[in-house]
């Protein structure tokens, strides 16, 4: 409960800030005639829809395991994860489709409204404010060890760097001339490609993990090798794991003397899941077969 009450607490703070943040970037976008400061209200509209996600997704997550979920509910943060960055991608592919209009506008001889400095200090004012929501939440998804968290973290990592590319945009096309506001708009699709790299790499990893993708092949390496160093315990093999939200899933075969106790064996095995556990965590699912070790007969 005291990790659900610390995710709530990191996402509530990001949420109070993607509200401020978005209803001062719609006035400032409006007011001064940008399309890159409206782009970039919009994708922080975007994190307050994520920020609810994540706090319905957690909650859910955290439900003990039920009988229709003998593993728990895990998997519900991964989702959330997921559907952020479907949140991301799709954000940025309107950004990317308004800003590519305004520029063909421009190329066929139309001026674009020159930003006013409102919008300017709308995004340097977001750069400072995202940036360290990013880091604040980073160092709980970290301490966490939460999907959720970093998915969102890196969601306000990208409102900072779009702001950025906007900061840019606007401030040359109010101070470099009439010529130049089409900076505004290049502005514009710059940030919505960025956003959807971060996109793909959410996406990548969340339903990598729902179509129970394996874990790392250092971190299946190092299982193999924490297993083997157990006394009496030869040839770890048939190693299957994934990751259940937070948690790891791991289900291995160990060979042992055939001619030890079935008591025997037990605590073996039961001695690579504690190892296990407490190099993993508590929550570690472990299901370990025993098999017997063929012993080659003298002649």
């Amino acid at each position: 409960m005291e990790r659900n009450r610390q995710i709530y607490k990191v996402t509530l703070v990001g949420g109070a800030v993607n509200v401020i943040l978005l209803v001062f970037k719609f006035v400032a976008g409006i007011m001064g005639h940008s399309a890159a400061m409206v782009a970039d209200a919009i994708h922080s509209l975007s994190d307050f829809v994520t920020d609810v996600i994540v706090l319905v997704f957690v909650h859910i997550s955290s439900k003990p395991k039920d009988k229709s979920h003998d593993y728990g509910h895990g998997k519900y943060e991964t989702l959330a994860m997921t559907i952020i960055g479907m949140a991301l991608l799709a954000v940025a592919v309107g950004i990317v489709y308004g800003g590519v209009l305004k520029i063909n506008t421009w190329l066929h001889g139309q001026e674009l409204p020159a930003p006013g400095m409102l919008a300017l200090w709308a995004a340097l004012l977001s750069v400072v404010l995202k940036e360290a929501v990013y880091h604040y939440s980073m160092v709980y998804a970290r301490k966490l060890n939460s999907q959720a968290i970093e998915a969102n973290a890196w969601h306000h990592r990208s409102d900072a760097l779009s702001s950025v590319g906007t900061a840019i945009g606007i401030g040359g096309a109010i101070f470099l001339g009439q010529r130049w506001t089409v900076l505004d708009p290049i502005a514009s699709v710059i940030v919505g490609l960025f956003i959807i790299k971060v996109a793909f790499f959410l996406l990548r990893d969340g339903i990598g993990d729902l179509m129970e993708h394996s874990l790392p092949d250092d971190v299946e390496e190092e299982i193999l090798r924490l297993a083997a160093s157990v006394e009496g315990v030869a040839e770890p093999h048939d190693l299957r794991t994934r990751r259940i939200g937070n948690h790891y899933a791991i289900e291995l075969h160990i060979l042992m003397d055939g001619n030890i106790t079935l008591c025997e064996a037990h605590d073996k095995a039961s001695e690579v899941e504690d190892l296990l556990r407490s190099h993993y965590g508590e929550d570690t699912h472990i299901a370990v077969h025993v098999e017997p070790k063929e012993v080659k007969s003298e002649e």
